[in-house]
């Protein structure tokens, strides 16, 4: 007779026994509640492994069966299971009002119609799931009319709707199904749990399917569903969630993603199951440490200028709103130093682009180290700067670019000839615009061209920019 093997082979290991005997600190309308209810009705996924699925017998097994009975135990309630033929049909009887629980999923603002939650039992990554042939996705709000396969009525079909609106969603009933559409080309990638994912690969053998990104924004917080008329039954599972442990958690998650083996099996090709999946999923996390440092390294590039390493003009625009909206809200002092480097085209007529360059990158060395705590630098365009300066008045952002100016008439460039700057100087006003502040500073600092560079000008609220 065939006999099932449960190997743990998630990437957790040990943990104490999971125990039911924790008291809970009740108020009176938790006891009195559980008092006269002490059986619950929920609905759940019943074909979703390795989270949760009804059996032949109607039995609830998987990683949330097990959390959610340590959650009733601990709580002093029994779950009674509403049989229900897919997912859809769980959310309409919840909806119907036929189970006061909806197990294991996230919270949307649909589902908020009807639903309070608890707090989350499990969190789990999302990712990218493409053929091995597809490039890396950084970002899908950059792909257009890409295909992509969701289980329909899930929280990422909800979001990859709402927030990707280019991508074109193809509807299935199943993640297995949406993985299968990926693997057959009749869809170009899915957006799937960690979790389900690598298990449902292992499982069908789809080794041409690999991670091709990350959706951070997406990770799964999955909780308990329940109806907005049962808030004390939803503060009673709080309190019993809090109880579990992280080593509990890890527990429960290692008795699953099981590998099927009858008996009578050679024990080596068992090992060698185990060691792919184990490399598989090893192979998932590190993919998803370097997608995590390559989005950080591409969101430090997209705010940096590659020449001098200050903030670029995108960085500059973000911070400056920022900076603006703070001087508004709390009443207090900005200003702003728009700075040129003085006869910079004589650089490159007489050195070459490439001691232009240089200076560019010893000018920004040399602002940055003056910089105050508040401030921030950012190269603007070409040879022009701008620094943000919060908490400071105009006559006191004129004294300090006027310290800039000697400071640059001191420095030691490359090109052995001694460099200056011309600056403009604006302080926000009330009527101020962005575009209006940063237009006087620009009209300032053309003023101090004019008359003679090496110098720094300001422009009050009340003076015209010619």
């Amino acid at each position: 007779m065939t006999r099932y093997l449960l190997l743990a082979l998630l990437a957790f290991a040990g943990g104490a026994a999971a125990t039911a005997d924790v008291a809970l600190d009740l108020d009176a309308a938790e006891r009195e509640w559980l008092a006269a209810n002490r059986s619950v009705s929920i609905c759940v996924d019943p074909d979703w492994l390795p989270f949760e699925m009804l059996n032949a017998r109607g039995e609830h097994e998987g990683i949330a069966a097990d959390l959610l009975r340590l959650v009733a135990q601990r709580s002093g309630l029994q779950l009674d299971i509403v049989p229900t033929s897919d997912w859809g049909q769980s959310v309409a009887f919840s909806q119907a009002g036929r189970c006061q629980l909806l197990s294991f999923l996230n919270q949307t603002p649909v589902r908020d119609a009807w639903l309070i939650f608890t707090q989350p039992l499990f969190t789990d990554a999302n990712v990218v799931i493409a053929r091995e042939d597809h490039p890396y996705v950084a970002d899908l709000s950059a792909l257009e009319n890409a295909t992509v396969a969701l289980p329909s009525g899930t929280f990422i079909e909800e979001s990859v709707r709402r927030d990707f609106p280019r991508l074109r969603v193809i509807s299935t009933e199943t993640d297995a199904m949406a993985l299968a559409l990926v693997n057959e080309r009749k869809a170009d990638l899915t957006v799937r749990s960690l979790t389900v994912a690598a298990y449902t690969i292992r499982r069908e053998g789809w080794f041409n399917l690999k991670i091709a990104g990350q959706v951070a924004s997406l990770d799964n917080q999955f909780r308990i569903g329940v109806l907005k008329s049962e808030p004390v039954l939803r503060d009673i599972l709080n309190k019993a969630i809090a109880t579990i442990t992280p080593a509990e958690l890890h527990q429960i998650a290692n008795r699953h993603a099981p590998i099927l083996v009858e008996s009578g099996t050679d024990y080596r090709l068992l090992m060698q199951v185990v060691v792919v999946f184990s490399a598989m999923l090893l192979t998932s996390l590190f993919w998803i440490r370097r997608l995590r440092r390559l989005n950080d390294q591409l969101r430090i590039k997209s705010q940096t200028d590659s020449l001098t390493g200050l903030a670029n003009r995108a960085a500059l625009d973000r911070r400056f709103a920022t900076a603006l909206e703070q001087a508004r809200r709390y009443r207090r002092p900005l200003s702003i130093v728009m700075l040129d480097i003085d006869h910079f085209k004589r650089i490159n007529d007489d050195f070459g682009h490439q001691m232009g360059d240089r200076v560019l990158r010893e000018f920004a060395a040399l602002l940055d180290d003056c910089l105050r705590g508040s401030d921030a630098v950012g190269r603007w365009g070409g040879e022009e700067f701008l620094i943000l300066c919060p908490e400071t008045s105009g006559p006191q952002a004129v004294q300090f670019a006027e310290r800039l100016c000697e400071q640059a008439r001191a420095f030691p460039f490359a090109t052995g000839v001694s460099q200056t700057l011309s600056a403009g100087v604006a302080e926000l006003s009330p009527s101020d615009t962005p575009d209006s502040l940063l237009r006087r500073a620009d009209a300032a600092l053309y003023r101090a061209k004019r008359e003679g560079r090496d110098r720094v000008c300001w422009l009050a609220a009340d003076a015209q920019p010619s």
